[in-house]
C-alpha cells in the first residue's frame, strides 16, 4: 500500500506553442501542488501568469546536479506534492525529466504515485496530421550531432517503418541532405512550428523537401518534427 506520508510527482503536460493548449486538469494541478519542476522556470513563468498561477516553481534539467534531485526526492518523502514541467510538450519523453522518475521509482518503488497529466506532444500532433498511418511507428527522439548519426540514416532507409524524430533549425538542412542520400525514394512530411504563428507542413521525397527549405530560407528556423515513411 502507498505509504500516506509520501507526496505525488505528477507529469504535467504544457503547450507546444499556442498557450491556448493546455487542459483544465492540468491548470488545476498546477495550482495545487506544492512545488513545480520546470526545465526552465523563466519559460514556465510565461504559461503559469497567463493563468494565474502562483505556486512555487524550481529548476530540473539535463544539467541539474544530484544534490538537487536529492532535494526533489526528500520533499516527496516529505510529503509534498510536485508537478514536472518541460518547456513544451510532455516530459520525459525524449527529455531528462525520465531520469527524475525512474529514481524516484527506484527509491519509493510502488509506493510512490506518479501521475501522468496527458496532453500536447509535438511527437502526437505531427502524426496526426500528417496524413501518414501511425499504426507502427519508430520514434528516435533527437537524433546524435556526431557518432552514429550516418548509421542511424542508414538504419532508417532500411526500415519498413515509418520512423520519426525531432530535429533543430542548425541542423535540418543537413538531415534532409542525408536522407537525400540514403532514402531518396522515401515520402518526407515536415512538422514546423507546429500550434504557432508560422506552423506548415512540407512534403515530398528528401530532395524536393530539402530544395524548398533552400529557396526559402525564413523557413529553416524553428522546430521540426521529421516524419519518414518507407517506399
Amino acid at each position: 500500500m502507498k505509504q500516506i506520508d509520501l507526496g505525488t510527482l505528477y507529469i504535467v503536460a504544457t503547450p507546444i506553442g499556442n498557450l491556448e493548449d493546455i487542459t483544465l486538469r492540468a491548470i488545476r494541478i498546477l495550482k495545487e501542488v506544492d512545488v513545480i519542476l520546470c526545465e526552465d522556470t523563466r519559460t514556465t513563468r510565461v504559461l503559469l501568469n497567463k493563468y494565474d498561477i502562483k505556486t512555487k516553481t524550481i529548476s530540473y534539467h539535463a544539467h541539474s546536479t544530484d544534490a538537487k534531485e536529492s532535494v526533489i526526492i526528500e520533499m516527496l518523502r516529505e510529503g509534498k506534492n510536485l508537478a514536472l514541467v518541460s518547456d513544451a510538450g510532455t516530459p520525459t519523453i525524449s527529455d531528462p525529466g525520465v531520469l527524475l522518475v525512474a529514481n524516484a521509482r527506484k527509491e519509493f518503488g510502488n509506493n510512490v504515485s506518479i501521475v501522468p497529466i496527458p496532453g500536447p506532444s509535438a511527437l502526437v500532433s505531427a502524426l496526426s496530421a500528417s496524413g501518414i498511418s501511425s499504426a507502427e511507428f519508430i520514434f528516435l527522439g533527437f537524433l546524435p550531432h556526431k557518432k552514429g548519426r550516418e548509421t542511424l540514416f542508414k538504419e532508417i532507409a532500411n526500415s519498413k517503418r515509418v520512423n520519426v524524430f525531432y530535429e533543430s533549425t542548425h541542423r535540418i538542412l543537413k538531415t534532409l541532405a542525408s536522407l537525400d542520400l540514403y532514402a531518396p525514394t522515401f515520402n518526407i512530411m515536415i512538422a514546423r512550428e507546429m500550434t504557432k504563428q508560422f506552423e506548415e507542413f512540407v512534403s515530398g521525397t528528401p530532395k524536393e523537401v530539402l530544395d524548398y527549405f533552400n529557396a526559402n530560407t525564413d523557413k529553416q528556423r524553428g522546430e521540426f518534427v521529421v516524419i519518414v515513411e518507407p517506399k
